[in-house]
């Protein structure tokens, strides 16, 4: 296994040695015309070379000086152009005493140089990232804070064992030289002088490039297949699971937060209640929930609450891009907190904007037309004053009847649901204040929010169904029966007697897509809710 791993070293060496040939050859056109200059200067004062050749003297010098001005100012804004780092926590090692000493042992055992220091990044993904000139110190070993919270400590070793075995090829001259050119004229290719040459010499050194990489990547699993072997399986196969996990949490339940102006505090910790709702729902993840009495990784830290909080702001920065921290609109949110703070605000949102729709959508004719007959009182079932239907317009009541007489009929529906598409478009699409500098103390890497991928899109109907929801979660809520609650994989959920009501979906799609209020009317003498009650919006 050692052979193999040292035949993939010579043989990325190989092509290191080629990308940097690439270099040479770059290096050799700037100064040929100088050498041209020195030798016809040469000959012609050593009498060898006389005539025509002693009036091409001014010309063959200026063109030198020329071309190497012109080849040092290039050299110098590809030097300085810099390549991007990846936005990550540090870990100190005063924070993380276990985790160090664990990179050290692996480090030990694999013969490679240690990572010159321990960050975190709010995704599913470990690397090494090169922090100032490559091959000088070790680079940093970044590791995926998700991991650090779902896997075991033995997992987690499994895991990084690969990625800490390529500090070898890291650290050997050629290779790094090689990046190190490579990354530069990565970051110069868009730069507006010098781009074009850029693109030029990436094309001519990529293949080698690529190549040369993937031979390094085959030599450090080589030389890491012996570490670790028997949890390396299970290590894959939480690294499968924790992505499915963390893609539902960012994009269920944090990023409702961070749209009202909440970020989640823990989210490394709700990754873990989600993969455990998950592996609990799930019957291929049966046996993962047995994991959970041994070793979490997230005890190699001191303090995970402390590293958990900053992980946190960084994925909000990363993936919706936040407002400053001291605006009043921006602040943290612990879980308990949540579903008041995030489920209720996100309800009475949606709840506003189907009221907004019913109101932009009456026809003039209907807000100007005055009843003939005054319409008749509903009785009180309290034994109260009784008090007549709302007739609609900017003034009529926000109520459940309301919403169900005004999508009765087939025209209306259309109209109210594409008004809600677009109002809801337009609120999406209000990107989010610029991420100032220093919004995050003691963390590296470039700011500039990613996003995250775009969700299913959801046809008209669909998104009235959700605001139809939201309006009768609102009631629920408002008449003291029900109340906010989180569901780790789905969201906003509505709670009642402390469980979960999932049985709202089909009479809410029967009135948004045929206009049947009925199965609706049945759900809400259940619930013991009154639909002529006003519903409290944002």
């Amino acid at each position: 296994m050692a052979g193999v791993a040292a035949g993939g070293a010579r043989s990325a060496r190989d092509h290191a040695l080629a990308v940097l040939r690439v270099r040479g050859a770059a290096f050799a056109a700037v100064l040929l015309p100088g050498a041209v200059a020195v030798v016809l200067l040469t000959a012609v004062a050593t009498g060898h070379l006389g005539g025509v050749w002693a009036a091409l003297r001014p010309p063959a010098v200026l063109l030198a000086v020329a071309v190497a001005g012109a080849g040092a100012a290039v050299t110098a804004l590809i030097a300085r152009a810099r390549t991007a780092v990846s936005p990550t926590v540090p870990v100190e090692e005063r924070a993380a005493p276990d985790l160090y000493r664990m990179v050290r042992e692996l480090a030990g055992q694999l013969d490679v140089p240690v990572p010159s220091g321990v960050a975190l990044t709010p995704d599913c993904d470990c690397w090494l990232e090169e922090h100032g000139r490559a091959g000088a110190t070790p680079p940093v070993l970044v590791v995926g804070s998700p991991f650090l919270w779902w896997m075991r400590v033995a997992e987690l070793r499994a895991l990084l064992a690969p990625v800490v075995a390529g500090t070898g090829p890291a650290a050997h001259p050629d290779i790094a030289a090689a990046r190190r050119f490579v990354r530069a004229l990565d970051a110069a290719a868009v730069r507006p002088r010098v781009g074009r040459l850029a693109r030029l010499l990436l094309r001519a050194s990529g293949g080698h490039a690529a190549e040369m990489e993937r031979l390094v990547a085959a030599a450090v699993a080589a030389r890491a297949a012996d570490v670790e072997r028997g949890p390396r399986l299970l290590a894959q196969e939480q690294v499968g699971l924790a992505y499915a996990g963390w893609d539902r949490l960012l994009t269920r339940v944090a990023l409702p937060a961070w749209r009202a102006g909440r970020w989640p505090s823990r989210l490394d910790v709700g990754v873990v209640s989600a993969l455990t709702e998950l592996s609990r729902r799930d019957r291929l993840a049966e046996g993962f929930t047995s994991r959970l009495g041994e070793r979490p990784a997230c005890d190699l830290l001191e303090d995970p609450g402390e590293v958990d909080e900053r992980v946190s702001l960084l994925a909000a920065r990363l993936f919706y891009g936040a407002p400053p921290p001291d605006g009043p609109d921006w602040a943290p949110v612990d879980w308990p907190a949540y579903p008041r703070e995030v489920v209720d605000q996100v309800w009475r949102t949606e709840a506003a904007r189907l009221f907004r729709a019913l109101d932009a959508t009456e026809s003039a004719a209907s807000v100007r037309r005055a009843p003939s007959v005054v319409p008749a009182e509903r009785p009180d079932p309290g034994g109260g004053r009784a008090e007549r239907p709302a007739s609609g317009g900017r003034g009529a009541r926000a109520t459940l009847e309301r919403v169900m007489d005004r999508l009765a009929g087939e025209e209306s529906r259309g109209v109210v649901a594409a008004r809600i598409t677009a109002d809801a478009a337009r609120d999406e699409r209000r990107a989010p204040p610029p991420v100032p500098a220093g919004l995050i103390p003691d963390v590296t890497g470039d700011t500039g929010p990613l996003g995250l991928p775009a969700p299913a899109e959801r046809g008209t109907r669909e998104l009235l169904a959700d605001h139809i929801t939201a309006v009768v979660c609102c009631a629920a809520v408002d008449g003291g029966s029900g109340a906010p609650g989180l569901d780790w994989l789905d969201g906003p959920a509505l709670l009642v007697d402390g469980e979960r009501r999932t049985d709202l979906r089909r009479p809410v799609l029967a009135l948004a897509e045929e206009g049947d209020a009925g199965p609706l009317r049945d759900w809400l003498t259940a619930a013991g809710l009154r639909p002529d009650r006003p519903v409290r919006l944002a």
